[in-house]
């Protein structure tokens, strides 16, 4: 079976879109408490110039960012970013521009930051998709390299994508808002590209992605997930014994290939049953279920409602 671009797979099955919403140009010393998100939203932050200290309480961790680095939260988690001076801030001043986000200033004179702070929105019920499959901070640089190599690589992608931000946020152009809304969703999708390419890739999907013997096994999930897959036909893809197999995968993602799959089925499942042609007999059967009181009742263990309550909720919500 030929490989599956995975991520454009997953990226059709999950609507995200992105929006700025401040850019920071402070002097140290500074500090910004972000509140936990909704669950369907993801806070991401870009440091244009200077240097950033980076704490989220939940996982107890501290990290320093610098110009380059880009940070998503994909569990929306609080977290706070300072100077890391320890010296208390000064006021800040906020100013609405027309384009729609806000430029945050402050009088402070020491060493300067600029940051670009948005959050990106996933359509419910996808939100546990990127819950369960991504950590809870993901960093990733962007690095502007000149070998033929680095030219074709994420990093390389991103040091453009970032650099056509700065631009629009320092400007006042017409339709900047649209643009930096645009390039913010494009954001989402080179910064998944770029962690899957690095050396330390985290668990979850990301590192799934980076590991060619498991591959055959991803790409075939997203490419025929209605397909009775068992264990031994994915095992065989990746010329493993089933054993080993469970261990990798298990290892890698943290969940079973039987969970991913099962993943895969009901968002897609749920995409169908907005559809009002779509019977419930029918989208159980293009996910993969003969019987539709077995895809009722792993669609409501997995989703938390039935598919009947679900497309209620998703009608109302359009």
């Amino acid at each position: 079976m030929p490989q599956v671009d995975w991520l454009s797979q997953l990226l059709q099955m999950i609507t995200i879109t992105g929006q700025l919403e401040v850019r920071c140009a402070y002097g140290a010393p500074w500090r910004v408490a972000w509140p936990q998100s909704a669950a369907h939203e993801i806070p991401y932050h870009v440091v244009l110039k200077g240097r950033a200290i980076i704490e989220s309480p939940e996982t107890e961790t501290t990290m320093e960012l610098v110009g380059g680095d880009i940070v998503l939260l994909p569990h929306g988690s609080a977290h706070v970013l300072h100077d890391g001076s320890g010296h208390a801030p000064g006021l800040t001043y906020n100013r609405q521009g027309s384009a729609g986000w806000m430029l945050s200033q402050n009088d402070g004179q020491g060493e300067h930051l600029d940051l670009l702070c948005g959050r990106f929105f996933i359509e419910p019920p996808h939100d546990r998709l990127i819950h369960n499959y991504l950590p809870t901070n993901l960093v990733v640089r962007a690095v502007d390299g000149h070998g033929e190599e680095a030219i074709g690589s994420a990093s390389n992608h991103l040091a453009s994508l970032v650099g056509l931000m700065r631009m629009e946020s320092a400007s006042d152009k017409l339709g900047g808002y649209a643009m930096l809304n645009a390039l913010t969703s494009a954001l989402f999708t080179l910064v998944l590209r770029a962690a899957s390419e690095s050396e330390q890739a985290p668990a979850g999907l990301l590192a799934l992605a980076g590991h060619p013997r498991l591959a055959p096994a991803i790409s075939a999930m997203f490419a025929d997930p209605a397909r009775p897959w068992k264990l031994p036909d994915l095992a065989d893809l990746c010329s493993m014994s089933r054993a080993t197999f469970m261990r990798h995968f298990q290892d890698k993602l943290g969940r079973s290939a039987i969970e991913l799959l099962t993943d895969i089925r009901m968002s897609l499942a749920a995409n169908e049953l907005k559809k009002p042609t779509m019977t419930t007999e029918a989208v159980a059967d293009s996910v993969g279920y003969r019987s539709v009181a077995a895809f009722r009742r792993v669609f409501t263990d997995t989703m938390g409602m039935t598919p009947g309550q679900w497309r209620r909720l998703a009608r109302a919500g359009q």
